[in-house]
C-alpha cells in the first residue's frame, strides 16, 4: 500500500481568473450601494420621512428635461456602452478552458483542455483495437467513451499514466467506457470535445 501524494496548499495553487472579475465586481458593488441607497430613501419616505434631497432632484430632472437635451442623449449614449461592454464580457470566452498546472518555484502554467484531449487521443492511437474514440474534458472529469474490441481497463491505465505526465495542479478523474453499436462514422465527427 502506497501513502497518498501530497496535495498542493491552496496557496500554491489558485485558480485561473479572467480580468474580467474584477470588472463584474466592481460593476456589482456600484448597483448594490446605489440599490441600496435608493431603497433605503423608499423605506423612509414610506415611515414618515422627507425625501432625501438627492432623489427629489433626479425626479426634477427626468421630468422637466426633453429627450433632446444634451444631457440626456450622453447619459443615454454612456448607458448603451456600458452595456455593450458588459455583454461582451458576459460573452468572450474566459479562462475557464484551462486548466492550471503544478507551480514550479515561483513559476505558474496552465494548459489548454483541448490540448490534454489530443494528448490522449494520440496516446489511445497506438491501441490496438480501437476503432473510435471519443473524449470530453471539464475541470474536474475526463469522459473516454470507446467502439472497438479493445480492453477498457488496459486503456484506462495507459491514459491515467498519460493524464500523470500533465503534471496538472488538481489531477482529474478518468472515466473510460465502452459504447456498443455506436458507429465509427458519429463518434469520427464528434472527436475530441473541450
Amino acid at each position: 500500500m502506497t501513502a497518498p501524494e501530497a496535495e498542493p496548499s491552496s496557496e500554491q495553487v489558485r485558480r485561473l481568473r479572467a480580468p474580467r472579475t474584477t470588472v463584474a465586481v466592481l460593476v456589482a458593488t456600484v448597483l448594490l450601494v446605489g440599490a441600496g441607497a435608493l431603497l433605503y430613501d423608499v423605506i423612509a419616505v414610506r415611515v414618515g420621512y422627507p425625501t432625501r434631497r438627492w432623489r427629489a432632484r433626479i425626479a426634477d430632472e427626468l421630468a422637466t428635461r426633453h429627450l433632446d437635451d444634451l444631457w440626456v442623449l450622453v447619459g443615454a449614449g454612456a448607458a448603451v456602452l456600458l452595456g455593450g461592454w458588459l455583454l461582451w464580457l458576459a460573452v468572450a470566452p474566459g479562462l475557464g478552458r484551462w486548466l492550471p498546472l503544478r507551480p514550479h518555484g515561483d513559476t505558474g502554467a496552465a494548459i489548454d483542455r483541448a490540448g490534454i484531449g489530443h494528448l490522449l487521443a494520440d496516446r489511445a492511437a497506438g491501441l490496438p483495437g480501437i476503432d473510435d474514440l471519443r473524449i470530453r474534458i471539464s475541470r474536474r472529469r475526463v469522459r473516454v467513451a470507446l467502439t472497438g474490441t479493445a480492453d477498457p481497463v488496459s486503456l484506462q491505465r495507459q491514459l491515467r499514466d498519460e493524464l500523470a505526465r500533465v503534471t496538472l495542479a488538481r489531477p482529474l478523474r478518468l472515466d473510460v467506457r465502452t459504447v456498443p453499436g455506436a458507429t465509427p462514422a458519429a463518434n469520427r465527427e464528434a472527436g475530441v470535445a473541450g
